[in-house]
């Protein structure tokens, strides 16, 4: 049997990197351990200094250790002086505004880093607003993923949908309130205004909403103003047999894949894969698609009649 070397780095006096979720809404649901960890770091990392030390206040405790910022911009420039400082053997605790590093929020690029080093990583769990939203949005969650923030731009933000039109699992979002009404209307536009969704505003704090529909009317709702931190959670697509697949969806799904640059002829093979269609329909959707393009004066370039040889 192989010898166990899982705190090794620990015994050669390194230190440790702690990542702690912290509370998205409700100070109350901080995990009990956050307290102790803030007291006894060497090293706070935090995405905003300001609300680490609201946050530490609200617990009771004073930080003994240096707190430093640590936020997308410096990320790059800090990830080094964290790491030597781990070397050392220093505990460092890295906390974000809220939830759990990493998650949409700092903490991939130190993580990744650390471990590189030989650092022993462990983490403080906390609250989150992935799994808060999926709890509340009464959809299924036996299977789902995180998408994160869409692109801002609406042909990005398009393609990308489009390529999750056939994503059967859950799926969750995280969006800007000024940005959820053209969000959610896109969204109806690529999943159908028929999809069921929640749109979970402010979690955990004194105006906390759940607002469950279908995407057409959450997308007519959202369109008057909304304001908080926005969660939203997307039912997956419904089971459906080869047959049911319209060629127009078909060549939608190869359309995105290709805007986000694969070959038309490793689109096609792909979408087949997902969609249990046989590649030849696949083809034969797009040739289609194109053609109708022609007819309707759009140019579009040529379709290779090779492409899935």
């Amino acid at each position: 049997m192989e010898p166990d070397h899982s705190f090794t780095v620990s015994e050669a006096g390194r230190g440790v990197l702690v990542l702690a979720g912290t509370p998205i809404g409700d100070p109350a649901d901080a995990p009990a351990r956050l307290a102790a960890e803030l007291a006894g770091a060497d090293v706070i990392a935090a995405e905003d200094t300001r609300r680490l030390r609201r946050l530490a206040h609200d617990l009771g405790v004073a930080p003994a250790g240096r707190v430093v910022s640590y936020f997308e911009a410096n990320e790059g420039a800090r990830t080094p002086e964290l790491v030597a400082r781990l070397v050392e053997g220093a505990r460092v605790l890295l906390v974000t505004d809220a939830g759990m590093p990493s998650v949409s929020d700092p903490g991939y690029r130190l993580v990744a880093a650390a471990v590189a080093a030989g650092v022993r990583v462990t983490a403080v769990p906390g609250p989150s607003a992935v799994l808060t939203a999926l709890a509340l949005s009464a959809l299924p969650v036996d299977r789902f993923c995180f998408e994160g923030f869409l692109p801002r731009k609406a042909g990005e933000r398009a393609r990308a949908l489009a390529a999750n039109t056939a994503e059967p699992r859950t799926m969750v979002y995280f969006e800007a309130p000024h940005r959820l009404g053209e969000t959610l209307t896109a969204m109806a536009e690529a999943f159908g205004a028929d999809r069921p969704a929640a749109v979970c505003r402010e979690l955990t704090k004194t105006y906390e909403e759940v607002r469950r529909g279908p995407l057409g009317e959450l997308a007519a709702w959202a369109a008057g103003g909304v304001r908080g931190e926005i969660t939203v959670v997307v039912a997956g697509a419904g089971p459906k047999h080869a047959g049911d697949l319209a060629a127009e969806e078909l060549a939608v799904l190869v359309a995105a894949r290709e805007a986000a640059g694969e070959h038309r002829k490793t689109a096609i093979a792909a979408v087949a894969t997902q969609t249990g269609v046989p590649k030849r329909a696949v083809f034969d959707a797009v040739v289609a698609a194109k053609s109708v393009a022609r007819e309707t004066n759009e140019h579009p370039e040529q379709v290779d009649k090779h492409s899935t040889e």
